[in-house]
């Protein structure tokens, strides 16, 4: 009995595999179509450039925001080389914010893990030449009911150097773009000695 309930399970896996169950998800565009194969985002050298820019971001930053808030955040690359994630405990001091920026085969992927207890994915959909600038669009999200839940929809970032950058994050809700934050960025240098 044991052996013909190990073979219904097999055959019932096997079963869902065929089906498409185990597909990975498709992505969504910004107007909510399925996009039959294609994968949003730039996908040159200039990804790669600056994937290794967010790379070199590893560290503690001194952050302010146009909203008002001041502190530290810190970057730092994980899993091999190919995530950086940036912890933000400053923003929503009762709830630490986490954005994963991951290398995905040739793109960008950049999940924001927000205070709004929901996770947008947003993808580099324009970098320029030097990778300096790189804007991220919202592709799709968990615990998301609907696009016009509010949600980080999009943030353009500007390296100005090694020890500074901006990031410009744009929230979106009820069908609209509703605000914008600023946080400028200044590398925390080691103490001498």
């Amino acid at each position: 009995m044991l052996l013909r309930t190990g073979a219904a399970a097999c055959a019932a896996i096997v079963l869902v595999l065929m089906s498409g169950c185990g597909s990975p998800p498709r992505e969504s565009s910004r107007n909510g179509a399925v996009a039959a194969d294609e994968r949003p985002g730039v996908r040159d050298q200039r990804a790669r450039l600056l994937f290794e820019k967010l790379k070199s971001l590893a560290g503690t930053w001194e952050a302010s925001s146009s909203k008002g808030w001041a502190g530290t955040i810190t970057y730092e690359t994980i899993a091999g080389g190919s995530c950086v994630m940036e912890v933000d405990g400053v923003a929503h001091p009762e709830s630490k914010m986490i954005s994963i920026y991951a290398w995905d085969i040739d793109r960008i992927v950049l999940t924001h893990y927000c205070a709004a207890k929901n996770h947008p994915r947003l993808v580099a959909t324009e970098i320029s030449d030097d990778a300096s600038r790189a804007v991220f669009t919202f592709i799709d999200g968990t615990n998301l009911p609907s696009r016009d839940t509010g949600h980080m929809d999009s943030v353009v970032i500007q390296i100005k150097g090694p020890d500074e950058f901006t990031a410009q994050w744009s929230w979106y809700g009820a069908g609209k773009p509703d605000w914008m934050e600023e946080i400028r960025h200044t590398r925390v240098k080691a103490a001498a000695g």
